[in-house]
């Protein structure tokens, strides 16, 4: 190897060690890594910023916004409720969890599937009585396992994709006859992905008893001296209506009870589970601020004061605020109504705590003290307008609390159908065309990218995610760390690195295409437990492609055997986003992902390095 091969993989080396051993950010590791090559010139600019424009990494950016539209909408909740349904034992519990799951994120990229189901999955534990800790890493695992079935399951399928399609248009626009295919379609890989992903739910469902532990989250002790009061109204006509509060999911709330019913002018105290809900039935809750946000994303209970729909800015663009008037504030003294709080302030009182002690009364006849937590419904804008007013002691933003719009999730899941539809079909149809009168417009194949970005379009235009929020949903440091993964990348190649690791790797395994695949399979793997599964796909794909060529072999198993290696990540909290998404709210540690995620790991391993030289031989 000349100088340059030794001194890209020192930086390589260099950047792992840093991603493993220290907490800085992966793109800003990613992002140093790529300086010093492309300053020592082993790369050159063009190439070292081809991946912001590769189309793997910009579809992921375009599914973070349809993903969004899929969160505000309040689909996914919708879906869990009737997916999940009731169980028994843990057991029960942990299949009926993981199945749907994996086939949600199958279709929907499995980051923001573990996002939005970490809070209903939590719920539906406390339900039944399921420590979390059983809970929350074969939810992880789920949807990890689900992203290896199809083209769209995770960013990393998408990333060895748009690499896959860059290395078609390099030959095919240097006059090369392209001996990789143009990309892959969308269910190529669940020839592999869905027996693995079956077998580690089995694994995983089998196991759970002796490998997962049963352990009380960090949060679960500590008590929220805010208790706050709310009354919701039960809408007439919604999906609550005719059922028990017990059906409804409204018992064992986290950290929030139903104390009492107004019914016809009357009040139902100490409210049994068997109560059959009604119309109009005002409901009294009491719990802490973050119960009261999941309370807000109900299908069917809307705050009980009509106050709500007198703002001036739509529901679907605010957001709740904790405020803790002063004396100054003139509304101090008086009941919500006679204050007319939502005139002077153009918010609406929805909750009120006061020292721990439950404030009792319909919420427009609560008499307002200084030093009272008043959670409101306003626009954002609400908190910038009144953060240095004199007449509040405390104004802040809750977070994750923006109201859903379900009025549209029928729209959001129907978007997400047809963008699955569209691809997956287009691979029987081939090209599209449109007939305008006398003239004839070819679409070309619709791919991944295309669909996205009209799902994506969609997903505005209908309203079923705000413009803003779009942009703030679109992970920018994921997407720069792909970037700058993929640069470097790019400079394995330049510099002849991965050409010679390739020609090791055959060396050692005797030309044997099997071991030479285990071989990758392997290195992709202890890659990824240590560092992104994005940056480790986008580092491993040069030398999977060398390895083909050297051996003169088909490039499906190799880019095939990369993507499943980068995907199943099971044997440390790092090594996949979602697994560190349930840390936290599992109460784990380092150890509980080892003793369950290194015989994941070798069982999906095993049966991929097995089965992918069946579905794609490597001399066809």
């Amino acid at each position: 190897m000349g100088f340059d091969a030794y001194l890209t993989l020192a930086i390589v080396a260099l950047v792992v060690a840093m991603l493993a051993a220290t907490r800085l950010a992966p793109d800003l590791v990613l992002g140093g890594g790529l300086m010093i090559l492309l300053l020592a010139g082993i790369v050159g600019a063009e190439d070292a910023l081809a991946g912001f424009a590769n189309e793997g990494m910009i579809t992921i950016g375009l599914l973070f916004v349809v993903a969004a539209g899929v969160v505000e909408t309040g689909a996914i909740s919708w879906l869990a409720d009737r997916i999940f349904g009731r169980s028994k034992s843990t057991v029960q519990a942990t299949w009926r969890m993981m199945v749907p799951t994996a086939f949600l994120s199958a279709f929907i990229n499995n980051t923001p599937v573990v996002a939005m189901l970490i809070p209903t999955v939590n719920e539906w534990a406390k339900k039944h009585r399921i420590p979390s800790s059983k809970l929350m890493i074969p939810l992880s695992y789920a949807a990890i396992l689900g992203g290896t079935c199809t083209l769209v399951g995770t960013s990393t399928n998408l990333l060895v994709n748009g690499m896959l399609i860059r290395v078609y248009e390099t030959q095919q626009a240097a006059g090369i006859a392209p001996n990789v295919p143009r990309g892959l379609g969308m269910f190529d890989i669940a020839w592999v992905g869905v027996p693995c992903a079956l077998a580690g739910v089995v694994l995983i469902i089998a196991g759970s008893h002796w490998l997962l532990p049963n352990r009380q989250t960090a949060m679960a002790s500590v008590a929220d001296p805010r208790q706050y009061t709310i009354e919701m109204l039960v809408e007439p006509g919604c999906p609550l209506v005719g059922k028990s509060i017990e059906q409804a999911g409204l018992r064992h709330l986290r950290g929030l009870y139903l104390g009492e019913i107004y019914r016809d002018e009357m009040v139902l105290p100490a409210v049994g589970p068997e109560e059959i809900l009604r119309g109009n039935d005002r409901l009294v809750f009491v719990g802490i601020v973050d119960s009261m946000v999941d309370l807000q994303k109900i299908r069917g209970l809307t705050p009980a004061t009509n106050q709500v729909f007198k703002l001036d800015s739509p529901r679907s663009t605010r957001c709740l605020v904790e405020a803790v008037p002063s004396t100054s504030c003139p509304v101090v003294g008086k009941t919500i109504r006679e204050g007319r709080f939502r005139s002077l302030y153009n918010a609406v009182v929805i909750a009120v705590a006061r020292h721990g002690e439950r404030v009792r009364g319909k919420i427009g006849d609560i008499v307002l003290r200084a030093g009272d937590s008043l959670l409101l419904e306003a626009h954002p804008s609400f908190v910038n307008e009144h953060r240095n007013s004199r007449k509040f002691y405390l104004i802040s933003k809750v977070e994750n609390s923006n109201l859903p719009r379900h009025e549209r999730w029928a729209i959001a899941l129907a978007i997400i159908l047809g963008m699955v539809l569209a691809v997956t079909l287009s691979e029987y149809w081939g090209t599209l065309k449109i007939n305008l009168g006398g003239g004839m417009i070819d679409l070309g194949k619709i791919t991944m990218f295309k669909a996205a970005m009209v799902a994506a379009a969609l997903m505005v235009l209908t309203r079923c995610v705000h413009v803003d929020e779009a942009r703030r949903s679109i992970d920018w440091q994921v997407l720069l760390a792909i970037a700058c993964a993929l640069g470097i990348g790019r400079a394995l190649e330049n510099s002849g690195a991965a050409n010679q690791i390739a020609g090791g790797i055959i060396q050692t395994v005797q030309g044997n295409p099997w071991l030479a695949l285990a071989a990758i399979y392997l290195m992709t793997t202890l890659m990824t437990e240590i560092i992104t599964n994005s940056a480790s796909a986008a580092l491993m794909f040069p030398f999977a492609l060398s390895t083909a060529q050297h051996l003169d072999a088909n490039v499906y198993p190799f880019v095939i055997c990369v993507m499943i290696a980068a995907s199943a990540s099971f044997a440390t909290p790092i090594s996949y986003q979602t697994n560190l998404m349930v840390y936290g709210p599992g109460g784990y540690r380092f150890s509980d992902y080892l003793r369950i995620g290194i015989p994941l790991d070798l069982t999906v391993g095993t049966m991929a390095v097995i089965l992918i030289p069946l579905a794609w031989p490597f001399y066809p």
